[in-house]
């Protein structure tokens, strides 16, 4: 995901917002096993991603902002009680998988230069600056983990989305297998009508699959025919994840999504990609009428930048 035009403002009106104290909100304890059996039963509880791990801060839980895509950015995940942390995968010049966003180091560390042209020790040398980076931000003690590491670190406490950023499905995910972490991780590629049903297909039929949906027509009106042919193979993805789209295509994919018992995946980041549901900084303003509202769309899992405001409203 591109990063956050809206994250300076969204910060203010958290800080704004009343602090519930964590003895007034305590965050029950997940665990992979609940979480994956969540993901697996569309009817559930609405599930929380976190984009890029809980890198803003969470003052109802007295934590400070995080680099992204970083283990203290897990942590706080995991002490908010949040079920999945979107994090992105990327290859050094010496073929190690590391977990940054971008393209080069710039905006999120101190040092310079493409991913792809560093070697890990390069980039192990580097420190990461603090939330979503920038020259401004200040740096922290925290590396950029391998996958290795940060699979380590999530151990069982929650489940990785893990958005691999090059064209290295098959690396990342046999990292996953070696690691012993099939149920712990959700990996994603986009699918559209002229897809084949890839949640059967190697390398993905070897972990939790969901396909990006990608609309050839600006109404969305073939998105759920994308749903019901990528469920159509000898082993079904757990869900999908919705694509900007208008509104008034949602019920229909939803309902393809529940005839193929998944879930469906929607972002609120920035403006949010539903039309006319709004993103995370109007969430923060009125959280019913924009989590609230799409999880009576039939929405299952909700990715923001905000996953400890999410995570009070549904504890309410």
């Amino acid at each position: 995901m591109t990063r956050s035009r809206f994250g300076t403002l969204s910060l203010l009106i958290l800080a704004a917002m009343p602090v519930v104290s964590v003895a007034a909100a305590p965050a029950p304890p997940r665990t992979v096993r609940e979480i994956h059996a969540a993901l697996l039963d569309p009817n559930g509880r609405l599930l929380i991603a976190a984009h890029r791990g809980c890198h803003n801060p969470a003052p109802g839980h007295a934590l400070p902002s995080a680099p992204e895509n970083s283990r203290v950015g897990l942590d706080h995940c995991v002490a908010m009680g949040i079920d999945i942390m979107e994090t992105d995968v990327r290859r050094t010049r010496d073929g190690h998988l590391v977990m940054i966003h971008d393209a080069t180091v710039d905006r999120t560390t101190n040092g310079t230069g493409a991913v792809d042209h560093l070697t890990l020790s390069q980039i192990k040398a580097l420190r990461l600056r603090d939330n979503e980076g920038e020259k401004g931000a200040g740096l922290t003690d925290q590396q950029v983990p391998t996958l290795d590491e940060i699979l380590a670190h999530a151990g069982n406490r929650i489940v990785l989305n893990l958005d691999i950023k090059d064209a290295i499905y098959a690396e990342v995910i046999d990292a996953v297998v070696r690691a012993g972490a099939t149920d712990r991780v959700i990996v994603k590629t986009v699918a559209g009508i002229g897809s084949a049903p890839l949640a059967a297909m190697a390398p993905y039929d070897r972990v939790p699959f969901m396909p990006i949906l990608s609309s050839g027509d600006a109404q969305g009106a073939d998105l759920a025919a994308i749903v019901t042919r990528q469920a159509s193979g000898g082993r079904r993805p757990i869900g999908v994840e919705v694509p900007r789209m208008p509104a008034a295509a949602l019920p229909s994919v939803a309902a393809a999504a529940r005839a193929a018992h998944g879930r469906v995946w929607a972002n609120t980041l920035w403006e949010g990609f539903i039309g006319g549901y709004g993103g995370d900084v109007d969430a923060l303003r009125d959280p019913d009428a924009v989590w609230g509202r799409l999880q009576r769309a039939g929405v299952g899992i909700v990715q923001t930048d905000e996953p400890e405001a999410l995570r009070r409203y549904l504890m309410r």
